[in-house]
């Protein structure tokens, strides 16, 4: 199973990022291991997909994107961010609203 980091591909990398926030992966479960690749969809004509490292879900829950914590900025790999700054930088990028139901996943590397 393969996970997108284009956005966060530096906080992967140096291994900063250890919560992720995403519109789907509703059925994702605790134990889960997943390849965290820098792109996975989109890829042009010859692309392969680049596989970064490999993370285990440890939590995973469903919440609303206002309803984060101010500690999930650091989390999320963004410790210059406030919560109402990541919230909005979220909510242009993935085309939502600070009211959608998000799935957070917090992960380990392994």
């Amino acid at each position: 199973m393969n996970m997108s980091f284009m956005l966060t591909t530096d906080q992967i990398k140096n291994r900063t990022k250890t919560v992720t926030r995403r519109l789907g992966w509703k059925k994702l479960k605790p134990g889960t291991i997943i390849n965290a690749c820098e792109k996975c969809q989109g890829l042009k004509k010859g692309e392969k997909i680049k596989k970064i490292c490999k993370i285990r879900v440890v939590d995973v829950r469903r919440e609303m994107l206002m309803h984060m914590k101010d500690e999930d900025c650091q989390k999320e790999g963004f410790p210059e961010m406030r919560r109402l700054e990541f919230i909005d930088m979220f909510s242009m990028k993935m085309r939502c609203t600070a009211s959608a139901i998000v799935t957070r996943i917090e992960f380990e590397y392994i």
